[in-house]
Order: C-alpha cells, then structure tokens, then sequence
C-alpha cells in the first residue's frame, strides 16, 4: 500500500494560562485537540494555520515561531483501525489572536468536533489531550527552539 505523508498545521493558543483547544467526542468520551488541519498543496504553512483556525474556532490569528514537530504513524498507535495508515506530519505553532475576538465554534469544524474549551494549563493532565506528551511539554518545559518530538501519542 501507497502511503502519502501528509503535513498538519497545529495552533498552540496560550491565553491567561490557558490553552485554546477543540472539544470532541468519540464512543471514548471526550478529548482534545488543538486546533489546525491538513495543508493544502501550494498553501503557505501560515496560510494553512489561519483558514484552520477560523474553520474551527472562528477567529483569525497569528502565526508565531515553530514550537514542536510531531510525526504521527497510525500504525504505530491506538486508533490505527480508524486512521487507514495515516503517515502525517504535525506542525505546531505558538499562535496569537488578533483582536478581541472571542473563539466559537466554526463553521467546519473537524469531525469529532463538538465545541471549543479553554484548558488550565496547571490541569492538562486531567485531560485526554492528544498528543498526549505535549500536556507535559506544555505545562512544564521552556521553549528552547523547535522540538522534534517523534511518533509520539
């Protein structure tokens, strides 16, 4: 099988020590993901950051620098039945708000999506937020230049 890689653009939203995520539900319960999506062929990574961010939180933002990157193979992982061999590569930006604009529900939200939640950072842990491992980095870790976090969930 022909596996394509597929670029993802991720929004690191940090507001009065908060965290900006998509709310969703599976058969699980709850999760988390932080807002963003596919690139688009010829799309400009922050072009891509910002059509994500109105699709699904309805605000128009600001891409900052490059915090981590995140490969993702399905294969490797508990949804691998869900994700048909999915080889995709997350980029995650520390992004601003412009304006006041308070984030809603966008009109084409992800799948899965049910809403918008604000996470405390100090609380990440008691959140099922994907991937898992940035609950830590986030709440825990200075920034020290792009981190390449590998296949992680």
């Amino acid at each position: 099988m022909d596996k394509k890689i597929r670029n993802s653009i991720k929004a690191i939203i940090i507001r009065d020590n908060r965290l900006l995520t998509i709310k969703c539900e599976d058969e699980m319960g709850t999760f988390y993901l932080l807002p963003g999506g596919g690139q688009e062929k010829y799309e400009l990574m922050p072009d891509a950051l910002k059509r994500e961010c109105i699709e699904e939180v309805g605000v128009d933002v600001e891409p900052g620098r490059l915090m981590f990157i995140r490969e993702y193979l399905s294969d490797n992982h508990e949804f691998a039945e869900y994700d048909n061999h999915v080889h995709q590569i997350e980029f995650m930006f520390e992004t601003t708000i412009i304006g006041d604009a308070e984030p809603t529900m966008g009109e084409h939200g992800d799948p899965y999506q049910v809403g918008i939640e604000w996470l405390e950072l100090d609380n990440l842990m008691d959140y099922r937020l994907y991937p898992q491992t940035l609950r830590d980095k986030l709440m825990n870790s200075k920034y020290d230049g792009p981190i390449y976090l590998g296949d992680i969930n």
